[in-house]
């Protein structure tokens, strides 16, 4: 970010300081709030914005030009601080930027609790995405030199106190979503996705607004967090929900934010025994999911392991790689319902429901996988408790007799409880 003011002259300086603070409070005065958002952004990096950072920095008196007029001292409170951040900003010091920038926004906030309409809510937008990213790279800077990484954090009250503001009655509600899922973004971010749930709470208890007249990119956005945060508490048939509509509502062109939702609504449909097409996971490139998926298909626990093992990583970061380890029991309900259909075609009807766990031991053995019969009758009496299996056991004999009717219920939809 090297400076330019050095080929501006002194007068240059002082008339983009004052085109700006005419900009600024005509914008307002003519409630104009897709000019105002521009005025606020410093991380878009606009010309203007640089050029008026310049001139800042050149200047460097630019509050007297502000106590000048009535016209402009009204805004005192917002322009000094938001130029005083602009102009750390443009000589990369974060941190100072931050600070300023957090100041600039209360004052911000202020004035827009006093506004009857909601007429600023895009300029507010801006000032609650600025704050969360102008955190981050404060936080970064701090981290590299040494210090405690504490803004993204301050970040995150001064949302919830935007988020007090919105949360109430009347027209200025419509942006409590988008604050909330900025808040969401911080908190996954903080590993702090606890702090989500008050801010759910307050969303989905607030019987004034009816949850569908949100913007949309909002309800997405909202739905995708929440059914991250379901996957989290293993709730599958409510991430089911959360996670499906937000595939459904996505912008179909949006093909990252599509693979971001498929990430977890993937696991989430596996664990409820719903298996995607390999060519949906080519399409959004998720292909650390193929060989699970064939494990699945197969009834094969090592290609399982094998695949949780290759991309261990990658899923404990997304944090679905404990949803992933509990398809282990699908799998083995397939290798006994493989077997089971192999029997059914070389043995004569009578005896085909009759599984000896030495069967299911040679399997396993077949697939790379050693285990004894204790550990297999172990297994099988998970699949028989958890209703995977239908059917009973024969201690003496070590068989497994399954039912004639339905040996092996489909999940449709609902998880394998885990009591």
């Amino acid at each position: 970010m090297a400076s330019s003011s050095s080929h501006m002259s002194m007068g240059e300086a002082h008339r983009r300081i004052t085109d700006y603070l005419n900009r600024f409070s005509d914008v307002v005065s003519y409630q104009d709030a897709s000019s105002l958002k521009h005025l606020l952004s410093l991380s878009s990096e606009s010309p203007s914005f640089l050029s008026l950072a310049d001139a800042l920095n050149l200047f460097q008196d630019a509050n007297r030009l502000i106590r000048q007029a009535d016209k402009y001292s009204q805004y005192a409170e917002i322009v000094a601080p938001l130029f005083r951040a602009m102009q750390s900003y443009r000589v990369g010091h974060l941190v100072e930027s931050y600070q300023a920038f957090e100041k600039s926004s209360n004052a911000f906030i202020q004035e827009f609790r006093n506004w009857e309409s909601a007429w600023a809510l895009e300029a507010l937008y801006v000032v609650v995405y600025e704050i969360r990213i102008l955190a981050e790279r404060a936080d970064r800077e701090l981290a590299s030199n040494g210090k405690t990484p504490e803004k993204l954090k301050a970040a995150g009250s001064f949302l919830m106190k935007v988020f007090g503001v919105l949360a109430g009655k009347g027209p200025k509600r419509v942006g409590a979503l988008y604050v909330t899922c900025q808040l969401f973004k911080v908190y996954f971010k903080l590993g702090t996705v606890h702090l989500c749930r008050s801010v759910i709470r307050s969303i989905e208890t607030a019987r004034i607004f009816d949850f569908e007249e949100f913007p949309v990119r909002d309800k997405v956005t909202y739905m995708y967090y929440t059914g991250r945060l379901e996957v989290l508490n293993e709730n599958f048939p409510a991430a089911d929900h959360k996670l499906s509509y937000a595939l459904s509502h996505c912008d179909p062109q949006s093909t990252a934010n599509l693979r971001m939702i498929l990430k977890y609504l993937v696991p989430v449909k596996l664990s409820i025994g719903i298996l995607p097409k390999s060519s949906l996971l080519e399409k959004y490139n998720l292909v650390e999911y193929n060989d699970i998926v064939v494990a699945m298909r197969r009834g094969d626990l090592r290609l399982l392991r094998h695949a949780l093992e290759e991309h261990e990583d990658r899923f404990l970061r997304s944090g679905v790689y404990l949803v992933l380890e509990k398809l282990e029991l699908q799998v083995y309900q397939r290798l006994v319902k493989k077997i089971y259909i192999i029997q059914k075609q070389q043995k004569e009807a009578s005896k085909a429901h009759q599984i000896k766990l030495e069967v299911i031991v040679k399997a396993l053995k077949w697939l790379g996988m050693e285990m004894d019969l204790d550990e297999v009758e172990c297994i099988m009496s998970i699949l028989i408790y958890k209703n995977l299996v239908k059917g009973y056991f024969a201690h003496k004999s070590k068989v497994a007799v399954v039912s004639k009717q339905d040996p092996f219920p489909k999940l449709n939809g609902k998880p394998i409880n885990s009591s």
